[in-house]
């Protein structure tokens, strides 16, 4: 697999108009991540429309509830044909477990979320009262997701290389946070390049702004897949 079909683009847009809009200035794009804007705004039908597309598809629901809603939420999401599904890891080890016991067949895999990319350690300490350093925190939610059966991670591209050391080569690392060095971090706290990502040992980087909000996203795509060429 090169490089640039493990690069997963958001389509954070309001609409299923800008959505198709998107997927048409992009048809090179292998892997589309549906997150709650776009979700709630168009329904399962945009999923439908990337699957005629034949697109790889990160349903991004982050579910966060009780282990009984969060198992039947995963059951029907069965039904949608995507790759990669979303689950925060501190609703704990019995919610994940059943999640993770309503997947059925090759195709889709949970991803654990750890902590917010847009979160900070002085978020965690003074905002959410963790008594833990942001990297140990992380950690510790990875490793509870793991023996939960989880098999993959969302974590930041910071947090990529001692996952990797910690939880082994099986675990799936997805990484948002990345900015080439040419984009704005916007209100991303801990970012890297793609480059570096990869070479921390992320699986799949989600990058959305400097593709999709660039004034050519098909240009800035371009510049993308010929930087991780050259890797």
């Amino acid at each position: 697999m090169v490089l640039s079909d493990r690069i997963i683009v958001p389509l954070d847009v309001p609409s299923p108009v800008s959505a198709l809009t998107l997927l048409d200035q992009l048809p090179e794009v292998a892997f589309w991540k549906v997150g709650l804007e776009l979700f709630i705004a168009a329904g399962p039908a945009i999923l439908q429309e990337l699957n005629q597309r034949q697109k790889k598809i990160f349903l991004d629901l982050k579910l966060h509830d009780i282990p009984n809603t969060m198992a039947g939420a995963v059951r029907s999401a069965q039904s949608y044909g995507v790759d990669f599904l979303t689950v925060h890891a501190p609703a704990g080890r019995v919610a994940l477990e059943q999640s993770l016991a309503q997947v059925a067949g090759d195709r889709l895999q949970l991803l654990a979320v750890t902590l917010l990319t847009s979160l900070s350690s002085r978020d965690l300490a003074f905002d959410l009262h963790i008594p833990l350093e942001l990297p140990e925190y992380v950690l510790k939610l990875a490793l509870l997701a793991q023996e939960s059966g989880i098999p993959g991670i969302v974590c930041s591209p910071q947090e990529a290389a001692p996952l990797r050391q910690l939880c082994g080569p099986d675990l799936t690392l997805v990484c948002p946070g990345i900015r080439p060095a040419w984009a704005q971090s916007q209100d991303q706290q801990r970012v890297m390049t793609p480059t570096a990502a990869f070479q921390a040992g992320a699986d799949y980087l989600v990058i959305g702004r400097p593709i999709t909000h660039a004034p050519d996203p098909a240009a800035a795509w371009a510049r993308l897949t010929a930087e991780l060429a050259a890797i």
